[in-house]
C-alpha cells in the first residue's frame, strides 16, 4: 500500500501535464459545490438582522406559516407529520393581545406597532422614494420607542394632520418642522404639517425610512381596524430577555402569536426576508444538484482522457506482472491526491464565489440584503468530499477495462485505439437515451414552473451522459457524413479524416463538453424566452383596456380609479391588485379585479363557466389550477388567503390564459382588503371608439394624484418585457457559473487532447508533412468537433425545450432568439479553436527529431 502511494506522488510528479486537467475540472467543481452549499445554508439559518425593533428585545408577531398535520396509521402505528408554508403578506395580531401583555410581570412597556406604505411627494410633485431606493414606511408616533427613535426638531405629532419625518428622508425631500408635505399612504394623497425631524438613536437607517403619525391616523391609515402589525414588549430594569420571553410565552399561551427574541426578530419585521430563505434554499439545492450532476459528467470525461494518453504506461505496468488490483490501487490514490489538493483549492475559491453569487441576487433584488451570508463548516467539507469522491469514481471508471484486459492486449491497444465497439457502453448509452427519453416525455406533461425546472436541466444532462457514452460511434458516423467535403483539402482534410476515424474516443471526449455547454446554454436562455413570450401574449391578447394607469409610487389609488371612471368616455375601469395564496400547502398567484364592466376590459379565454355576476364571493381559475386541484364551475375552493384569513370562494368560471393572468382571480374588493399595499398597482381603462377620452383628458382625471400616470399598450409590454428580463437574470446568473465550468472544461479538455500528440505531430513532419499542413489539419478537427457538438447541442436542448413548452404552454412551438442562439454557437466556436490551435503551435516548435527521441 506504502509502495503503491510513494509511485502515485511519483508518477504525479513526472506527470504533471497529465494530471492538470484533472485538477482544473475538479477544482471547479468543488468551488461550485462549495458557493451552493453556502447559498443553501444561508437559506436555512441565515441571520436576519432588525432596524426598527432594535430597542425591543422581545417581538410578537402573527404566525407567517400556514400549517397542515397529517396522521397516518400503519401497522398499528402512528405517524403524525406536520408541515408548514409561508404565507405572501402580513399577518396581523388582534389589538385585545396588547391588553393580555399589559400585565406581564417584568414587562416595563408593551408597545403596538403599525406599518404600511408612505411615501412623501416632493415639492414638484414626485413620490420620494426611502433610503437608497427601499421602502418607505408609515407608523404610530408612539412606536418610535421600539427603535428608539428620538426627536431632533420639533414636536411629535398630536394631530390628525400632523407627521414626523425621519431625518435621512427629511434631508432628501427638503423639509423642516413647519413645512407642508403631501403623503401617498394607503389611501388618497393627503396633505399633513411636518411636526417634528426624528433619529434612530444608533443612526440613520439602511433598510427603509420612516414617517410617525398620530394613533389614530396611523391606525386609519394602515387600514386594519382592531389590529396590529406587531407588539414590543421592553423589560424592566434587571429583567433579562429569556425571563420576559418565557412570561410573554405563557400570557400568550393558546394563540397563534409568535414571541421572537435575539435574531429571530428579523423576520418578524422584514418578511421579504424570511421569503427570501425559502427561495434561496430552492436556488441554492437546484444549481448545487445540477453542478454535481455536470460536474460528474466533466470529471469523467477528463479522467477517460487522461488515463487514454497514460495506456501505454499502464500497460507497461501490466505487462511487468502488475496485478489488476496494484494498477487500480495506483490510480485510485492518484486520483486522491488530485482531488484533494483540487477540493482544498475549490473550496477556497467557492468562498469569494458564494460572495459574489450572494451580491447578485441582491442587486436583482431575488433576496434583500438584511439576509446576510451565513455559513458553517458543512460547506467545505461537502466540497472536499465531492471532490474525493468524484476524482476516485471517475478514476476507476474511467480504467476500468484497462485494469482488466490481458497485459499483451493493453499493449497492443497503446499503440492504436482498439476498433470496433465496447459492447458495454454501447448498452450503457442506449439505456441512459432511453432514460432521458422517459424524461422528455415526463417534462412533457408538467405544467407547474417549480416541478418542471429541475426535470429540465437533469434531461439536458442525462441526454449529454448519452452523448458521452455514445461519442465513439457518432464520431465515426460524422465522419463517414463528412468524409465527402473533407477531400476538398487533400492533405489536411485526408490527415484529420484519418485521424477521427483512428482515435474515436478522443474525438468522444472533445465533442461531448462542448454539446452539453451548448445544450445547456440554449435551454438556459431560452426556457426563459418561451415562459416569458407565452405570458406576455396570453396577457396582451386578454387584456381588452385601450389604456393603463401605472404609478411610480406605492399605486394608483382607488380615488383615481374612481375619477377615471367619471370621465367622459370611459367605458370600464377595473383595478388590478397582485398577491399569492395558498390552497392547503400549494402555492398560488392570485389576482384582484374590479368586478364592475369585467368582461369590457379583461378576456381570460374562458372555457367552463362564465364570468358573469362574478363578485366578493367568487373566484375564477386557471385550467391547471382547476386542474390540479379537481375543482369545475359550481364547486367550493378553501382558500388561504395572503395575510391567513381562510375564506370558501365559488368556482364561477375556468380560463385558459393562466401564465399571463395567474391562476386564481379573485374580487379587487377582497384581496385589497388582505394585502399589505391596498393600492392598485395597475389600473385597466376601456375608452369608447369615437375617441373622445384619449391619453390627454384620462392624464387630466388623474392629474391631482401624484406618480401617476397613463401608459399606452405598447408601454406597458415593454415595462413588463423589462419586469421579465430582471427576473431572467437572476437564472443566467446562477445557471451561468455552470455553463463557466462547462466551458473550462471544454477549453481543458480541448488543450489536454492536442498537448499529448507530439509524437504524432513529430512524425507526421519527419513523412514530409508541413506545420502549415499539420496546423491545418488541427483546425479541420476542431471544425469537426464544433459542427457535431453544435448538431448534439442543439438537439437536446431543442427536444427538451419543445418537452417543457408542451407541458407549461400547451404549444409544441419554444421560442428561440436567433441573435442568442448564434451567439451560442459563436462562444462555443471561438471555445474550441483557439483551445486547440494554440497548443497545437506549441506542439511544433520543437525539431522532429528531438521529440521522438525524448518520447522513446
Amino acid at each position: 500500500m506504502g509502495l503503491m502511494l510513494r509511485y502515485a506522488f511519483r508518477t504525479l510528479r513526472a506527470r504533471k501535464g497529465g494530471f492538470i486537467g484533472a485538477f482544473v475540472a475538479l477544482t471547479c467543481a468543488a468551488a461550485l459545490v462549495t458557493a451552493c452549499g453556502i447559498l443553501l445554508e444561508t437559506g436555512l439559518r441565515g441571520t436576519i438582522g432588525t432596524e426598527r425593533y432594535a430597542a425591543a428585545p422581545v417581538v410578537v408577531g402573527g404566525d407567517q406559516n400556514v400549517h397542515q398535520t397529517t396522521v397516518k396509521h400503519k401497522k398499528g402505528k402512528t405517524k403524525v407529520k406536520h408541515k408548514a408554508k409561508p404565507l405572501a403578506e402580513r399577518v396581523w395580531l388582534p389589538a385585545s393581545t396588547v391588553g393580555r401583555l399589559r400585565s406581564v410581570p417584568g414587562a416595563r412597556a408593551v408597545v403596538p406597532e403599525v406599518t404600511f406604505p408612505a411615501y412623501p411627494v416632493d415639492a414638484r410633485g414626485r413620490i420620494v422614494p426611502g433610503v437608497h431606493g427601499k421602502p418607505s414606511y408609515g407608523h404610530a408616533w408612539t412606536s418610535a420607542a421600539l427603535t428608539p427613535f428620538e426627536l431632533v426638531a420639533g414636536h411629535a405629532p398630536e394631530a390628525a394632520g400632523d407627521v414626523v419625518v425621519d431625518r435621512e428622508l427629511a434631508a432628501r425631500a427638503g423639509l423642516r418642522p413647519g413645512d407642508k408635505v403631501t403623503v401617498q399612504a394607503t389611501d388618497a394623497p393627503h396633505g399633513y404639517t411636518v411636526s417634528g425631524i426624528a433619529a434612530a438613536q444608533g443612526g440613520d437607517l439602511q433598510q427603509q425610512s420612516s414617517l410617525f403619525f398620530s394613533a389614530d391616523e396611523a391606525q386609519r391609515l394602515s387600514g386594519r381596524a382592531g389590529a396590529v402589525a406587531a407588539i414590543g414588549v421592553l423589560p424592566e430594569p434587571g429583567v433579562s430577555t429569556g425571563e420576559l420571553a418565557d412570561q410573554v410565552r405563557k400570557a400568550l399561551s393558546g394563540t397563534t402569536a409568535q414571541v421572537a427574541t435575539g435574531g429571530d426578530r428579523g423576520p418578524v419585521e422584514f418578511l421579504d426576508a424570511a421569503k427570501a430563505r425559502v427561495k434561496l434554499v430552492s436556488m441554492g439545492g437546484a444549481i448545487g444538484g445540477t453542478s454535481l450532476l455536470v460536474a460528474i459528467l466533466v470529471v469523467v470525461g477528463t479522467f477517460a482522457l487522461s488515463i487514454q494518453q497514460r495506456h501505454r504506461e499502464l500497460a507497461l505496468l501490466r505487462a511487468i506482472a502488475a496485478t489488476p488490483k496494484q494498477v487500480r490501487q495506483l490510480i485510485g490514490r492518484e486520483a486522491l491526491i488530485v482531488g484533494l489538493l483540487a477540493g482544498v483549492t475549490g473550496c477556497l475559491l467557492g468562498l469569494p464565489v458564494a460572495y459574489w453569487l450572494h451580491r447578485k441576487f441582491v442587486d436583482f433584488k431575488a433576496i434583500p440584503d438584511t439576509l446576510e451570508m451565513t455559513f458553517g463548516v458543512f460547506p467545505f467539507f461537502a466540497a472536499l468530499g465531492a471532490a474525493l469522491l468524484g476524482a476516485w469514481a471517475a478514476a476507476r471508471i474511467s480504467a476500468r477495462r484497462t485494469t482488466r484486459i490481458h497485459p499483451a492486449e493493453a499493449l497492443a491497444e497503446s499503440a492504436v485505439e482498439r476498433p470496433g465497439f465496447a459492447w458495454g457502453r454501447l448498452l450503457a448509452g442506449i439505456l441512459t437515451l432511453a432514460g432521458g427519453i422517459v424524461l422528455l416525455v415526463v417534462l412533457s406533461v408538467l405544467d407547474t414552473e417549480p416541478a418542471s425546472t429541475p426535470v429540465t436541466f437533469l434531461t439536458v444532462v442525462v441526454l449529454a451522459v448519452a452523448v458521452s457514452l455514445l461519442g465513439p460511434l457518432i464520431a465515426r458516423g460524422a465522419v463517414a457524413l463528412l468524409e465527402v467535403p473533407l477531400r476538398a483539402s487533400r492533405v489536411a482534410g485526408h490527415l484529420a479524416t484519418a485521424n477521427v476515424r483512428a482515435n474515436t474516443q478522443r474525438m468522444a471526449s472533445a465533442i461531448t463538453p462542448l454539446a452539453l455547454l451548448i445544450g445547456m446554454a440554449c435551454t438556459v436562455f431560452f426556457v426563459q424566452t418561451t415562459m416569458g413570450d407565452a405570458a406576455t401574449a396570453q396577457a396582451r391578447d386578454g387584456n381588452k383596456a385601450n389604456w393603463v394607469v401605472a404609478s411610480s409610487g406605492p399605486g394608483v389609488p382607488e380615488q383615481a380609479a374612481q375619477a377615471l371612471r367619471q370621465t367622459p368616455g370611459v367605458r370600464a375601469v377595473t383595478e388590478v391588485v397582485r398577491t399569492s395564496v395558498r390552497v392547503g400547502l400549494d402555492k398560488y398567484p392570485a389576482q384582484g379585479l374590479s368586478t364592475e364592466g369585467l368582461r369590457e376590459t379583461w378576456d381570460p379565454d374562458v372555457t367552463k363557466g362564465t364570468l358573469d355576476g362574478f363578485g366578493d364571493g367568487d373566484v375564477a381559475m386557471s385550467e391547471v389550477s382547476a386542474d390540479h386541484l379537481g375543482k369545475k364551475p359550481g364547486d367550493t375552493l378553501k382558500t388561504t388567503l395572503g395575510d391567513g384569513t381562510v375564506v370558501e370562494l365559488k368556482v364561477t368560471a375556468v380560463y385558459a390564459r393562466g401564465l399571463g393572468f395567474g391562476d386564481l382571480t379573485m374580487s379587487h374588493a377582497l384581496v385589497a382588503r388582505h394585502v399589505d399595499n391596498p393600492l392598485a398597482p395597475s389600473v385597466l381603462v376601456r375608452t369608447a371608439d369615437d375617441g373622445s377620452a384619449g391619453r390627454e383628458q384620462l392624464q387630466k382625471a388623474v392629474g391631482a394624484f401624484p406618480g401617476v400616470g397613463v401608459l399606452d399598450r405598447d408601454q406597458v409590454e415593454d415595462l413588463q418585457a423589462e419586469v421579465q428580463q430582471n427576473n431572467a437574470e437572476v437564472t443566467y446568473v446562477a445557471m451561468g457559473l455552470i455553463i463557466a465550468f462547462t466551458a473550462i472544461a471544454v477549453v481543458n479538455t480541448m488543450a489536454m487532447s492536442v498537448s499529448d500528440r507530439l509524437r504524432e505531430f513529430a512524425l507526421l513532419r519527419l513523412v514530409g508533412t508541413t506545420r502549415r499542413q499539420v496546423m491545418g489539419m488541427l483546425r479541420i478537427e476542431a471544425g469537426i468537433v464544433v459542427l457535431v457538438a453544435l448538431v448534439l447541442g442543439t438537439g437536446i436542448a431543442y427536444a427538451v425545450l419543445t418537452a417543457f413548452s408542451i407541458g407549461m404552454t400547451g404549444s409544441a412551438a419554444p421560442s428561440v432568439a436567433p441573435l442568442t442562439y448564434l451567439a451560442v454557437a459563436g462562444f462555443g466556436a471561438l471555445l474550441t479553436l483557439p483551445a486547440t490551435v494554440v497548443p497545437g503551435r506549441v506542439c511544433l516548435t520543437g525539431r522532429p527529431a528531438d521529440v521522438i527521441g525524448a518520447r522513446q
